[in-house]
């Protein structure tokens, strides 16, 4: 199946909604005292990806850059839409009128491979936070995090769904 460009607003709604799930998670592990990722750095990466630097030894000590945080935010939901595009494009749109778990799960646990693989390491934490005290710790944390993402790709579709009726 491919993407149809008139499905984007569904998976830009899907993205969004999605990604807000998963911040709310985010949201309640700050609460309990766990570590989450600044936004800001996200941002700051973007910015010197801009300025053509792709790698860091750590992004906490790369130069910051403005309106850090509101491209680390933008981007953040920006990829959010791109993972649910993906997932419209291999599902197909009819999917959200009668959206099950399993497809928007898998999704989840699939993008676990951009912090892992891209933003981790390009980060300067390493593959799979290699170069971290708790690599185990991170790369489960990321897991959990993007499995909470993909049960909001569902929860987004359940909604669209209904309220489409």
């Amino acid at each position: 199946m491919a993407f149809q460009w008139q499905d984007f607003p569904l998976a830009l709604l899907m993205g969004m909604g999605a990604t807000a799930v998963m911040d709310t998670w985010l949201v309640l592990l700050r609460h309990l005292g766990v570590p989450t990722l600044n936004f800001a750095f996200i941002g700051r990466w973007v910015g010197h990806l801009l300025q053509g630097r792709i790698a860091h030894t750590a992004i906490a000590k790369a130069p910051p850059i403005w309106g850090e945080l509101a491209w680390g935010w933008l981007t953040h939901y920006a990829v959010g839409v791109g993972f649910a595009t993906v997932l419209l494009g291999m599902v197909g749109a009819d999917w959200v009128h009668h959206p099950t778990l399993l497809p928007a799960l898998a999704m989840g646990v699939v993008t676990v491979a951009a912090p892992l693989l891209v933003m981790q390491p390009a980060m300067g934490s390493g593959f799979a936070a290699s170069r971290t005290p708790t690599p185990l710790k991170n790369c489960l944390r990321s897991l959990a995090n993007h499995t909470v993402f993909g049960f909001g790709l569902y929860l987004s579709a359940l909604a669209i769904g209904l309220v489409s009726r």
